[in-house]
C-alpha cells in the first residue's frame, strides 16, 4: 500500500501576513484543489493523508467535497515546524502502508511519472527525492552584499516533492532528528542523520512551488 502525505500546514509567510498561498485560484481552483487532485488521480497512491494548521480540518474536507475526490483520505491537524507536521501525517497512514510520499501542498504541478519514478527508487534504495540539477550561475558571499567567490554547480541539485520513502526508513530517521532536538527543511535531511542513501529523481517536467 501506497499513501501520499499533502503537507499544507504552512504559515505561506513569504506571501504576506493576509494571503494563503495554498488558497490562491489558479484556472478556476485553489492551489491546494490541484495539488489534492494530482495525488487523487494518481495510478500509484492508495491513499492521502492532508496535514493542515489546525482548525483548518473543516476547510479541507470541504475542499475534498466541492471537487469530488475519490481516494480515501484524512485531514489532521499539524505541527510547530514542518517536521512536526509530517511526523503527524505518517501516525495517520494506514497500518499496512509500505511507501509514503510527501508531498509540498503548494507544488500542483507534479506529475503522475515523477510520482512513480520516486516510489520506484525508494523501493530500490529506501529514500528518494524528486530534484533537478542546479543551472544558475550560483555565488557566495560573506556579508550579503559583495560577492566572494564562484560555486562549482557541477555537483548541486535542488531537491522538491515528492520526497518518497520506505515508511520504516521515514520514521526511523525523523525520530532521530526529534530525539536530538534538530530542526530541519526537509526530509532528506533527516536520512543523513541514520546513514540512509537517498536516491535523486530528475522530473522532465516543470515542479515548481
Amino acid at each position: 500500500m501506497i499513501s501520499a502525505i499533502i503537507v499544507a500546514a504552512g504559515k505561506g509567510t513569504r506571501m504576506g501576513a493576509d494571503t494563503d498561498k495554498l488558497f490562491l485560484e489558479v484556472c478556476g481552483r485553489p492551489v491546494l484543489a490541484h495539488t489534492w487532485q494530482r495525488f487523487d488521480q494518481s495510478l500509484y497512491i492508495d491513499e492521502i493523508v492532508v496535514v493542515c494548521r489546525a482548525g483548518m480540518e473543516t476547510a479541507m474536507q470541504e475542499l475534498a467535497a466541492q471537487f469530488a475526490f475519490r481516494k480515501p483520505f484524512r485531514c489532521l491537524a499539524g505541527g510547530q515546524e514542518r517536521q512536526d507536521s509530517v511526523w503527524n501525517g505518517l501516525a495517520a497512514i494506514h497500518p499496512a502502508a509500505e511507501i509514503a510520499a510527501i508531498h509540498d501542498g503548494a507544488r500542483p504541478c507534479v506529475s503522475d511519472a515523477l510520482i512513480a519514478a520516486t516510489i520506484e527508487a525508494a523501493r530500490r534504495t529506501g529514500a528518494a527525492v524528486a530534484a533537478q540539477p542546479v543551472t544558475d550561475t550560483i555565488k557566495e558571499s560573506e556579508d550579503g552584499k559583495m560577492i566572494r567567490g564562484n560555486v562549482n554547480r557541477a555537483r548541486l541539485w535542488a531537491v522538491q516533492t515528492p520526497q518518497t520513502f520506505r515508511v520504516p526508513v521515514i520514521r526511523r530517521a525523523l525520530a532521530a532528528v526529534r530525539e536530538r532536538g534538530i530542526s530541519i527543511t526537509d526530509e532528506t535531511t533527516a536520512c543523513e542523520f541514520i546513514g540512509q542513501a537517498v536516491e535523486l529523481v530528475p522530473g522532465a517536467e516543470p515542479n515548481p512551488k
